[in-house]
């Protein structure tokens, strides 16, 4: 690192400097290697794992896996930081890349809203409600009381999909109507509807359903 970069490396390099050391029969670059390929070498699945499963390999004990866990959380946090900013959105890419560190990877549903000005500037973005592992209640009421205090023009919503599948539910597409029409009435135009996976997402949109 020191010679070439931090980009030089690879992720079980980085991974084997955190851990310092592997066991006796194997070094920590191949020990890293083995954790990686317990996960399908995808560092958000290795984020997911416990001081336990961490723990299960050889020559990673609680000090090594807490090394391992922190350097991830940081990560994360890094990336809602950078989200917080609250940038300009002019595309559904740009709402996936801001809400996906934020909701991508949750094990239940959560619903959230976005305000937005005349200039696709992020005014403020509200979690409207948390659910459970398939679906999540929204307040149409609520969005827009929110929305009034924003002093928004229009507003984009997203919520996640744990199950990781894009397709839309028959109750989506019912709250994405009911949103839409709410805020005719008081000029507020729903710009978007967005699902939100840990890899991907449905935009209805660019589907052309909104």
């Amino acid at each position: 690192m020191v010679l070439k970069g931090r980009k030089s490396l690879s992720d079980a390099e980085l991974i084997a400097i955190l851990i310092g050391s592997g066991s006796r029969k194997e070094s920590a670059v191949s020990l890293a290697k083995k954790i990686l390929i317990s996960v399908d070498n995808n560092l958000n699945e290795l984020a997911k794992l416990s001081i336990e499963e961490l723990t299960k390999f050889h020559g990673i004990g609680i000090a090594k896996a807490l090394a391992i866990i922190t350097a991830l959380e940081l990560g994360k946090r890094r990336q809602l930081e950078t989200a917080s900013e609250l940038p300009e959105v002019s595309t559904s890419k740009g709402v996936f890349h801001l809400m996906q560190p934020i909701i991508g990877d949750l094990q239940h549903e959560e619903f959230w809203a976005i305000f937005l000005n005349n200039s696709n500037k992020v005014i403020a973005k509200h979690r409207l409600s948390k659910g459970g592992l398939t679906a999540t209640v929204v307040d149409v009421r609520l969005l827009y009381m929110k929305a009034l205090v924003a002093a928004c023009v229009g507003v984009i919503v997203c919520h996640n999909h744990p199950s990781g599948k894009l397709t839309p539910s028959k109750a989506d597409k019912e709250v994405t109507l009911k949103i839409k029409d709410a805020g005719r009435t008081l000029d507020i135009k729903l710009l978007d509807h967005l699902i939100i996976t840990e890899k991907s997402y449905f935009s209805f949109a660019d589907d052309g359903i909104l």
